[in-house]
This record gives C-alpha cells, sequence and structure tokens, in this order.
C-alpha cells in the first residue's frame, strides 16, 4: 500500500467521482441498512392517524362515498406524482430539505426554510396528541373505563349514559349540512356524553361551563406533562443515533400498527347493524358531489395523509443510494396509503354502524366519537386499549421521522460545526428540550386552543408550497431535465403523465386556502396570522437574498449536481422548447479545492 495514497486528493475521473458521491446519497447522516427499512419509514409517513382516524369522519360530514371519487382522483393525479417528486429530490441531491432547495435553486431556497418551520408546528402538535393518547391509554387498564359512564367525580349534571337515549339510525343519513355543521355535533337538549366530559372535564380540566368556547390559558395540568416528558424522551432515544436506529424502529412502529387495524375490522364486520355503516360509507349521496368544499377538502386530505411539504420524504430519501430505484417504492406505497385509508373507513364505519343501531348516538367529534363506540364492544377495556395504542404507534411514528428530518436540516446549516461525531446526540438533545418548552402552553386547561391555533393557522401554507415546489421543479429547473436526471439514476423513465402532474394538478394545490373555523379572540387572530407568516415570508425574502448575492444565476443549479443532458431543453411542451438547456457555470480552479460542505452554508 502506498504510504500517501491516504491523504493524496482525488485527481481526474476519481475527483468527478468523488464530487458525483457527495451529491448522490449521503448527506453525512447515514444510509438505510436495507431497503425494507426505506420502505417501512415512507409507509410510516403515508399512513398516519389522519389516513386512519380522520377519513372516515371526513367522510360522515362530507355525504359518505361522495367524498371518496375526488379523493381517489386527487390521490392518482397530485398525491402520488407529489409524494414521488418530494422523496426523489431527495435521493438526487442527497441532501436534506434545506441544502436540497438550494442546490436546486438557490432563489427557492426558502422552501426549505418555510418546511422546517412547519416540521417544528407539526411536531408540537403530534406531541401533543401523543400526550392526550397516553393519557387515555393509562386509564384504559380501569375496570370499568372511566369514559363510559356519568357516574364519576368530575361529570354534571349535563352528563347522560348511552341507555338513556333512544336507538336510532337517522343520525346517519341526516348528515351534517355545510353551512350549519356544527348544529348537530350535540346531544338533544345540549347533553353532553360521558366521553365528552372525560375530555374536558377530566383530562383536560377545562374551567370554562361551556365546553365550545376558550378562556385564559390556565394552569398547566401536571398529569399531561408527564405524559409530555415521556414522549419526548421516548422521541429522543429514537432520534438520537439517525437512520441507524430510525430503521430498526419502524419494523415495529409500522407494522404492528396494521396487525392491530386488520384484528378492529375482523372484530367490527361480525357485529349486527355493521354492514348498513359500510353501506352508508361506500354509497356515494350525489348532492355532496356538486358541492365545491367536497372538492377542496380531498386536496388538503391528502397532503395531510402523505405528509407532504414537510420536507420529511425528502430527508428519507437522501438515505438512499443515487442508482436506487425508488419510483417503485413511491408508487406502491401511495397505492397502499389509500388502501389503507379506504380500509379504515370500512373499519371505523362497521363500528359505527353496530353503535349507531344500539344507541343513536348524533355526536361526530372522531376521536371521542371513535373511543365510544369502542367502548361499547363486548370486552371494551380490551379493545380500548387495542385503539389506543393503534393510534399512539401511527402518530409517534410520524413524529420521529418528522424530528429526523428537523435534525437533518438543522446539521446541513452548520455542516462543520454539527457533523462531527458525538454531535448529533447534543442537537437532538437540546432541540427535544426545546420543543418541551414550547409544548407546554398545549398542554394547559386551555390548551387546546393553541393546538386549534397551530392547527388552523400555522399549517394553512401546506398546500401553497406544495404547489410551489412543483412550479420550482416544473417551470423553473425544468421538468425535463428533472426526468433525465431520474432516468439516470433508476435506469428507465417514470410515466410520462408525472410530468404534466407536476406542470399542471400539483400547481392547482397553491389556489387551495383553508381558513380557521374556531371562534379566537382578537389577540388569538393576530398571534395565529404570525404562525402564518413565519414560515411563508421565508419564501420572498430567500428570494431577494438570491437578488442581491448574484441575480444572473438565481436559477442555476448547484454545478456538483449531476447532469445527465445538460445540453438538452429544460422544458418542451407539444414540441416547443419552453425551457433551454442551462449548463452550470464552471468553477474556477481556487473553488474546486475547497470542501463540497463549504456550499452547505444558509
Amino acid at each position: 500500500m502506498d504510504p500517501g495514497s491516504s491523504d493524496t486528493p482525488p485527481n481526474g475521473v476519481e475527483k468527478t467521482e468523488a464530487l458525483r458521491g457527495r451529491a448522490s446519497g449521503n448527506n453525512g447522516e447515514g444510509k438505510w441498512a436495507g431497503k425494507a427499512e426505506f420502505r417501512l419509514a415512507l409507509a410510516g409517513m403515508s399512513m398516519g392517524m389522519t389516513a386512519v382516524c380522520h377519513l372516515p369522519y371526513v367522510c360522515y360530514i362530507s355525504g359518505g362515498g361522495a367524498f371518496l371519487i375526488p379523493y381517489l382522483i386527487f390521490l392518482c393525479f397530485c398525491g402520488i406524482p407529489m409524494f414521488f417528486l418530494e422523496t426523489v429530490i431527495g435521493q438526487y441531491t442527497g441532501e436534506g430539505a434545506v441544502a436540497a432547495w438550494r442546490k436546486i435553486c438557490p432563489m427557492f431556497q426558502g422552501i426549505g426554510i418555510a418546511v422546517q418551520i412547519m416540521v417544528l408546528y407539526q411536531n408540537l402538535i403530534n406531541v401533543v396528541f401523543l400526550a392526550w393518547g397516553l393519557f387515555y391509554l393509562f386509564n384504559a387498564f380501569k375496570n370499568p373505563l372511566p369514559w363510559v359512564s356519568c357516574d364519576n367525580a368530575w361529570n354534571t349534571a349535563n352528563c347522560r349514559n348511552h341507555s338513556a337515549l333512544n336507538g336510532d339510525w337517522s343520525f346517519l343519513y341526516n348528515s351534517p349540512d355545510y353551512d350549519d355543521i356544527d348544529s348537530n355535533f350535540t346531544f338533544p337538549g345540549m347533553y353532553s356524553s360521558p366521553e365528552q366530559e372525560f375530555w374536558s372535564k377530566r383530562m383536560l380540566q377545562r374551567t370554562d361551563t361551556d365546553m365550545e368556547s376558550f378562556g385564559p390559558p390556565g394552569k398547566l395540568r401536571g398529569e399531561l406533562v408527564a405524559c409530555l416528558l415521556l414522549v419526548w424522551t421516548a422521541c429522543y432515544f429514537c432520534t438520537w443515533k439517525g437512520v441507524r436506529w430510525l430503521g430498526k424502529v419502524v419494523y415495529f412502529s409500522v407494522a404492528f400498527p396494521l396487525l392491530l387495524l386488520l384484528l378492529l375490522f375482523f372484530r367490527g364486520v361480525s357485529l349486527p347493524g355493521a354492514w348498513e355503516g359500510i353501506w352508508y360509507f361506500i354509497y356515494p349521496r350525489m348532492p355532496y358531489v356538486a358541492h365545491p368544499l367536497v372538492w377542496v377538502q380531498p386536496i388538503v386530505f391528502v397532503c395531510y395523509t402523505f405528509n407532504m411539504s414537510r420536507g420529511v420524504l425528502t430527508t428519507l430519501g437522501s438515505y438512499n443510494d443515487y442508482k436506487y430505484d425508488c419510483y417503485k417504492d413511491c408508487l406502491a406505497l401511495c397505492v397502499l396509503s389509500g388502501v389503507v385509508s379506504v380500509f379504515s373507513g370500512f373499519v371505523m364505519f362497521s363500528l359505527l354502524g353496530s353503535f349507531a343501531r344500539a344507541t343513536g348516538s348524533n355526536e361526530m367529534m372522531p376521536f371521542t366519537l371513535y373511543l365510544q363506540v369502542v367502548s361499547a364492544l363486548p370486552g371494551a377495556q380490551f379493545w380500548a386499549v387495542v385503539f389506543l395504542l393503534m393510534l399512539f404507534l401511527l402518530t409517534f411514528n410520524n413524529l420521529i421521522m418528522c424530528m429526523d428530518s428537523h435534525v437533518t436540516a438543522v446539521v446541513e446549516m452548520l455542516p462543520c460545526k454539527l457533523k462531527r461525531i458525538g454531535r448529533r446526540e447534543v442537537l437532538v438533545l437540546v432541540m427535544v428540550v426545546n420543543c418541551i418548552l414550547l409544548s407546554l402552553q398545549m398542554v394547559t386547561q386551555e390548551g387546546l386552543k393553541v393546538v386549534h391555533m397551530y392547527e388552523n393557522y400555522g399549517l394553512t401554507g401546506l398546500t401553497f408550497i406544495i404547489g410551489l415546489e412543483a412550479v420550482v421543479i416544473g417551470w423553473v429547473y425544468g421538468a425535463d431535465r428533472f426526468y433525465d436526471n431520474i432516468e439516470d439514476m433508476i435506469g428507465y423513465r417514470p410515466f410520462p403523465m408525472l410530468k404534466y402532474c407536476w406542470l399542471f394538478a400539483g400547481v392547482l394545490s397553491c389556489l387551495v386556502a383553508y381558513f380557521p373555523t374556531e371562534t379566537f379572540s382578537s389577540l388569538d387572530h393576530f398571534v395565529g396570522y404570525l404562525l402564518m407568516l413565519a414560515p411563508m415570508i421565508c419564501i420572498p425574502v430567500f428570494i431577494l437574498v438570491a437578488v442581491c448575492k448574484d441575480k444572473n444565476n438565481m436559477t442555476t443549479s448547484a454545478s456538483d449536481l449531476r447532469q445527465a443532458s445538460p445540453h438538452k431543453p429544460r422544458l418542451t411542451l407539444c414540441k416547443r422548447v419552453i425551457l433551454r438547456g442551462q449548463t452550470p457555470t464552471p468553477k474556477q480552479p481556487e473553488e474546486e479545492n475547497q470542501p463540497t460542505e463549504s456550499t452547505s452554508g444558509v
């Protein structure tokens, strides 16, 4: 062995291959140990609590099967193309969300920063959901279940046991009208269910007598704070070693909840009245199909289900080798996610059908209703534990993926200081402590208001950012050039329709906007708009930075990105050239000797 070979920098072809290696699948955080880990991680991101718990609820307020028609359309023409786009961007650049967009188009590197702020919002929301779920899970081991009767110390005079209600199926077929949705969400005579009162009076311990109004923040709920700390501790130990540990966790956190969902399905369809609920779920009511909101909701739902515009898919893709065929995996997992979402509708509506025949409840709050349904089954304690454990693992899987993406993005911003042995563990600890402090505001007596503000304001820009990503790849970087790069990676060209989905269908999501429906005070609205503005302002700010820094190369991709056909047109439509080829500016001799990490600074 040549003694000086280990210290000699690569020359000629070796140097070119070294640069390609840096740009093709190694962001400094490691690689997946096998294909199964990557597939399970993607599956976990596309089959969270939104897919399992929220779809049946949205179907109810959208006329049952009327929602499934636009949902399947947007799944094919928006969900699958954008899911693949975000994943393959990470694999192509070998970077997480921040550095990936900086390399592809410096002008729009603000997209990477914006999605990281939204990831922070999503983490805070997820962790409080997990704290609530853990609180319920601990109480599910009590016999009898504490939320099935009105005989507890926290119950009020308005509480009514289900046995006091007359059985009736009319609540399903009198689905709430879009102009007056909340009017059907209470019991006749303004009565409340024991599940509602356990939620509001036992867990949250809200002091306001009106369950729909919000008062001052109130005191910290000690039990919820303890659950919050347990969740963040588990999150730390699942993410502190990066992809090496993350790849092992997903084997359990993804596969086991699906097994529990299958168990609930077999129990649900064996109950009397189950098929009546399933029929309501699959039968489309045509008046709803013509309603505009029924066509807007599926776009938002698909974005939430696939966890797009949060940078997580880009980070997961960056752990792949450059030549890995992620296209087939993305297609298969998107189809699987859609199947699981629809399958969860069968599960919930089979349980709901049996429960409706027995009790006639017309309360449709997703979490409390499903828990109410499960608690009415024979062997309620066992089924309640199964249901709560399933939701907990699905949400926890999303939390650790989002946290890993967030950490990777921070490492990319300060690579010289953070890409060292032992630094990641300290960074994750610091970030977890900061998140704990931020999430304490959500476990007060009125913490539900804060959660609603983050959901209604902080995540409002998700669909806009998804559309902007499609615009940048399709109309700025060039859809044809990106197709050439994908072909160089996986060995063949994807289905041609994806190009037009990026150019047109993905752009439509920019036009979708949803605004808060909760009743907030003027101060709350002001704080909410600040939450909304924080990520969105990053995009024009970094555009301005790019203009001031080098206006001639604002859209020029990084020179170390591998280009399969740099001289071909970047975009053609109807055999007409829309964007000409763009060859990266060659590096100066003195720049070539600088390490690649120098391009990772913000």
